[in-house]
């Protein structure tokens, strides 16, 4: 059905907006989802705890196959890649935002220690992993993580959708945003990446390369960045917090 609805454009003032069919098909999910529809009809036997319990436990390997078409967009490009090397490395330092703009900010709604978790990066799998060992899922730290998760899991590709026209309007190169698209999480980069070819469809082969090391290179590096910048950093501004604000 989303197929054959296919991509929704409008123009929201100057700009373009593209609504691609995942994204159609993740909104029609989530109102699908909603605790008065999905007891009604169809939609209870859609969502019945077996059926989300298999997508919980095989949606991975339905992302395989879309991995794995990105690494072949990788390879006729391998030598750009490479020599835009130092662009990939910088792009993730862009990762320290979360914390350096998003950790003030939780600390002044009165998130306290939920902050370091909801902060600590852009909460995917290596988030949750290091918070889970670290502090536990049930401490603060685990909550404020697991919130991220699940708020990036639901919107993240539809806000990466919205974001992108406006970018590409205000004149950031295709190349540019197809860096920013990688941020270690498969959908999120995907909407991303194919929101910028919809734009670009000239460099869309070569958006999606540029995108997919992106998203490996914050794989790889990302951890380290969270490990040694990012955590110490979340500590240091709440005791400086604590120590200004008192505990409360």
């Amino acid at each position: 059905m989303v197929q054959k609805i296919g991509k929704l454009s409008f123009n929201l003032g100057s700009i373009k907006i593209i609504i691609l069919p995942m994204v159609i098909a993740a909104l029609l999910a989530m109102i699908g989802g909603l605790p008065h529809l999905r007891k009604i009809g169809l939609f209870a036997k859609i969502y019945q705890r077996e059926n989300i319990q298999f997508c919980a436990k095989y949606m991975l390997l339905l992302l395989l196959p879309l991995l794995a078409r990105f690494g072949v967009f990788v390879g006729p490009y391998v030598d750009q890649v490479l020599h835009d090397s130092l662009g990939f490395l910088l792009s993730e330092l862009g990762g320290i935002g979360t914390v350096v703009f998003g950790m003030p900010l939780a600390l002044l709604l009165g998130l306290k220690r939920s902050s370091i978790g909801a902060c600590l990066g852009v909460g995917r799998e290596g988030e949750l992993g290091f918070i889970s060992e670290k502090f536990t899922l049930d401490s603060a730290e685990g909550q404020g993580v697991l919130s991220v998760y699940l708020i990036g899991t639901l919107f993240g590709a539809l806000v990466f959708s919205l974001l992108i026209p406006i970018l590409a309007k205000l004149g950031f190169e295709p190349l540019a945003l197809a860096m920013a698209s990688g941020v270690g999480s498969a959908s999120m980069m995907t909407a991303a990446a194919s929101s910028v070819s919809a734009l670009y469809p000239e460099q869309a082969t070569k958006i999606l390369a540029y995108a997919a090391m992106s998203n490996q290179v914050v794989a790889v590096l990302g951890t380290y960045l969270m490990l040694f910048i990012n955590y110490p950093l979340c500590e240091w501004i709440y005791k400086r917090y604590t120590q200004f604000f008192g505990a409360k």
